[in-house]
């Protein structure tokens, strides 16, 4: 209970209420006021007005459309991923356009709207997953995290607290020790309050530290470097100079804390960015404390424990999402533990306070790269329990049957790459990897029930071809096309199509973008993409007018190398995401191509595993239950329900018996639900609220929909 429901508490007890009815009167409002959920992550809920007798009653109680008309025939996909928090009677939320909007909780009315990039020309679209709230019983902010910076909002009014940073943000640049013009940097995920201070994690091309601001200054109050510099732990994993110009390592999925104990935990990425997160040759060694998970104090950014799920990582294996506190019971005895689950389909579970392994591991020789300059880790760990969610490498056995045709392409393909299991190292001739790099396990995370002990993961089971390309050397002078080729074509190739869906296809990009949309991306950066500015804003126009016409364009100076600090000149880049697909666009595996997994944290055992999602084509041509892939998480409640979205073909959002998965309730939605939900109590009555964004599905629009549920006549 925060400082504010006590507060409250007392009131309605000295209004002559016992401490029970006011307890019970206080309950017709309940909150969810932290992204998924509680600090811990685990995404449950003590509410059970909706339960296993009446789920199939509940109706749409109320819609909001956060971007009505954002989206155009023709513009690229988008996403909407917000986890909405409700925080007495009202209801807060992120745009697909970077909005913060304010609404009644029961009826779905607009307070106000909070428009960060409202008075500048060119209006980017933002990959924004939450917000953070704070309060100390008398002020309340709401974090929002706004491109490169950290806004924090005044609820009462939805202006911002000017006391704050710089009249209102900080720039997340700051205090990174890096060139303004060499880093892009933003925040798809919210950070975590704790006490008074946000802990933030950051995306884009950045070094991975992770700060701790006070929410009231803004004033850094601690950073860790997950890019060890001289003497810190770790040092000795990288080059020596990998402190001052490598790139990743950072805390883009989510942080987690254990309130009581003061600790947070820090699921990183792949000490690698762009496409060296897939060839290492200037990064030799390790590579602490890259796709590792970390324990820290929470109130001094001290390191106190750590393990490494993947060293040097050369296949994207970052930690997709924050990790779940349970509690594990052995021998009669309960041990507060984290949870992990991967993109590799493994679920780690750790002591909380020694990072002790809960479950047995083994140390294995994994094979050696054959890719020139590339020096692949000797060994990796391998968990032994539970059993991988995910099935484990790419064999002839598990390929597709479902057309004639689709099993020869499936196998001819197979023929001509390797597919030797996990770690199989990317190479010039091409490796599978399965799970896929979007991965088992994706953003959305675990929910944790602590009634059960149970854990619930959704996973993807895409098999995808990780291949390697050399490098189109570099050109001298300044042209339009020299500018492109040692800047853009490490992300978005030599001929324009990029790799998608991170790095975008800039054919016919005069088409969706004016050249004023160009030059502040160019210019800026954007989420991914790194600031350019300081190549000159005559040669940012010279590119503009290369993307546009295909002109290679004149040089006014004759150099041999790149104009540009942030050209890349490795021997070898990404060939590209591509997924191991049949003629038809199916995957080229045998299903299920989606799961949804019950796993008892004590025993490591599955309680429960079934298919997920499907192809609404198939299912009408009798393949029902074939699963698909599937992007954001559950809420479990005390209620004996699971409901989640996260399908991204069918458009389904489901409610399952938590205990059997067994299906007791679904609706379809305008878009995909490929978010998480919330769930909370107003006016006496619970709703579950989800946002109906879409965005990975070409043959549906994408959305900006908020759509909450209740029961009938309540």
């Amino acid at each position: 209970m925060n400082n504010k429901s006590k507060t409250c508490l007392a009131l309605l007890m000295v209004m002559g209420l016992s401490a029970c009815d006011a307890t019970e009167q206080m309950t017709q409002d309940t909150n969810w006021d932290y992204y998924h959920g509680d600090p811990a992550g685990t995404h449950y809920s003590e509410l059970d007005q909706i339960n296993l007798s009446n789920v199939g009653e509940l109706e749409i109680a109320w819609t909001y459309d956060t971007d009505p008309g954002f989206w155009k025939e023709g513009d690229a996909q988008t996403d909407m991923y917000t986890n909405p928090l409700i925080i007495d009677g009202r209801l807060y939320s992120v745009s697909p356009m970077g909005k913060l909007v304010c609404l009644d909780a029961a009826s779905g009315e607009e307070h106000w709207v909070y428009d960060p990039i409202a008075d500048e020309e060119v209006k980017l679209r933002q990959r924004l997953r939450g917000i953070s709230y704070w309060s100390d019983g008398e002020s309340d902010r709401i974090l929002l995290p706004s491109g490169k910076y950290l806004i924090s909002i005044d609820m009462a009014t939805g202006l911002p607290d000017l006391a704050f940073g710089d009249q209102g943000r900080v720039d997340l640049r700051e205090g990174l020790g890096r060139d303004f013009g060499s880093i892009s940097i933003s925040t798809v995920t919210p950070g975590a309050v704790f006490k008074d201070m946000i802990i933030m994690g950051s995306t884009g091309l950045v070094p991975g530290d992770v700060r701790a601001y006070d929410v009231r200054s803004g004033e850094i109050k601690w950073s860790f470097h997950t890019i060890p510099h001289p003497g810190e732990f770790g040092y000795e994993t990288w080059p020596e100079d990998a402190w001052t110009k490598s790139l990743g390592a950072n805390v883009w999925a989510g942080l987690t804390i254990d309130v009581e104990r003061g600790i947070v935990f820090l699921p990183t990425a792949s000490a690698g960015m762009s496409d060296k997160d897939f060839y290492g040759a200037d990064r030799p060694g390790d590579n602490l404390f890259g796709s590792s998970l970390v324990a820290l104090n929470a109130n001094t950014g001290e390191r106190i424990w750590h393990f490494q799920m993947v060293k040097h990582d050369l296949w994207d294996r970052d930690l997709p999402t924050h990790p779940t506190l349970v509690t594990v019971e052995r021998d009669g005895k309960k041990i507060d533990a984290v949870a992990q689950p991967t993109k590799a389909g493994w679920l780690y579970v750790f002591d909380r306070e020694t990072g002790e392994p809960l479950f047995e591991m083994e140390e294995r020789e994994v094979w050696p790269s054959d890719v020139p300059g590339e020096v692949a880790a000797k060994t990796q760990i391998f968990p032994l329990k539970p059993d991988a969610f995910a099935r484990q490498g790419l064999t002839e056995d598990i390929l597709t049957n479902r057309t004639p045709e689709s099993a020869k392409a499936a196998r001819e393909h197979l023929a001509n790459v390797s597919s030797r299991g996990e770690y199989d190292p990317p190479s010039l001739k091409g490796a599978m990897i399965l799970p896929g790099l979007d991965g088992a396990a994706e953003w959305g995370g675990a929910a944790y029930d602590p009634e059960t002990g149970l854990i619930y993961i959704n996973s993807n089971e895409m098999a995808w071809t990780l291949k390697l390309i050399p490098r189109v050397p570099a050109l001298s002078g300044n042209s339009g096309k020299a500018l492109y080729v040692n800047n853009c074509v490490v992300c978005h190739l030599e001929n324009m199509e990029g790799i998608p869906p991170g790095y975008p296809s800039l054919v016919n990009i005069a088409d969706r973008l004016s050249e004023d949309e160009m030059r502040s991306v160019i210019s800026g950066g954007n989420i991914r993409m790194p600031s350019f500015g300081d190549i000159g804003a005559e040669n940012v126009d010279k590119i503009i007018n290369y993307l546009r016409t295909g002109e290679e364009g004149e040089s006014d100076i004759d150099i041999e190398t790149a104009v540009s600090t942030n050209a890349q000149q490795d021997d070898y880049i990404f060939d590209g995401y591509v997924k191991f697909l049949d003629p038809d666009g199916y995957p080229a595996i045998s299903p299920p191509w989606g799961t949804l997994n019950a796993i008892d944290v004590s025993s490591g055992e599955f309680a429960w595993k079934i298919p997920f999602g499907e192809y609404p084509e198939l299912a009408e041509q009798g393949a029902e239950n074939t699963g698909s892939e599937n992007y954001g998480g559950a809420v479990v409640t005390k209620g004996g329900l699971l409901f989640i979205g996260a399908t991204m073909f069918d458009n389904k959002f489901r409610a399952f018996n938590k205990k059997t998965g067994d299906l007791l309730w679904q609706t379809t939605l305008p878009a995909a639900g490929l978010a998480t939900p919330s769930t909370y109590m107003s006016g006496g009555e619970q709703f579950v609220v989800i946002g109906a964004g879409g965005g990975k599905n070409p043959k549906f629009a994408p959305g900006s929909t908020l759509i909450a549920f209740k029961l009938k006549n309540k």
